[in-house]
């Protein structure tokens, strides 16, 4: 995208949105998927949400569309409120200041990556007789990863020392579980947030856009 429309003073969230397209047609589209999960008659929902996952069983039949779908669904439909205020804290300051190529070049890889070792991990751990073969079906589906890694980016964008006590407090929120009885969420989340800080040397020339530049002077 090299063509972006003009700053509308009258018009601030339609501003805002334009500003993070890609932030705000994602939390369209969870939006849509949770809505599903809410009308699907209860005998049908966890076949759907085991369909989404990246899980064993849907990477080995169809790794491509498992890594894709299970970004856009969310387990708990209640959950979506929260989900929407952490895009708008985390995702859309991340677009608005690298750009939609950029944010998504980091989000997506956190999610692949996170997903295919924590998931290569728990089929480790099955053939060691360390999990149950269940969890080959376990459900694995959410935006969780993606947020892990804005979080991390954002790290950039603060001035110090404020920067130093946010991340001490990202590194505390995803590495306490993570040494207390970790999951492989907890260690996907771990992958995620550090593919966020490692992902540094693209935010060393940010190119914002005009809108993004208009809503932070309104703001």
């Amino acid at each position: 995208m090299t063509e972006h429309p003009e700053p509308e003073p009258s018009r601030p969230v339609r501003s805002w949105i334009r500003s993070s397209p890609g932030t705000h047609i994602w939390l369209l589209v969870i939006a849509i998927t949770s809505l599903v999960v809410v009308i699907t008659p209860d005998h049908l929902e966890s076949v759907l949400l085991h369909r989404h996952s990246s899980n064993i069983h849907e990477l080995t039949r169809h790794p491509v569309r498992a890594l894709l779908s299970s970004a856009f669904w969310i387990e708990n439909p209640a959950s979506l409120a929260l989900y929407a205020v952490l895009f708008e804290v985390f995702h859309a300051p991340v677009e608005r200041w690298l750009g939609t190529l950029r944010w998504l070049a980091i989000v997506a890889t956190a999610h692949i990556t996170a997903t295919l070792i924590s998931q290569k991990l728990v089929l480790m751990a099955i053939q060691d007789h360390r999990a149950p073969h269940s969890m080959v079906h376990v459900v694995d589906v959410g935006v969780s990863y993606g947020l892990a890694a804005s979080i991390g980016v954002l790290t950039y964008r603060l001035p110090s020392p404020l920067r130093w006590f946010y991340l001490a407090g990202a590194v505390a929120f995803f590495g306490v579980p993570l040494l207390t009885g970790a999951t492989f969420t907890d260690l996907g989340h771990a992958i995620s947030l550090s593919v966020g800080l490692l992902a540094w040397p693209l935010t060393r020339n940010p190119h914002p856009r005009r809108p993004a530049d208009h809503v932070s002077r309104e703001t």
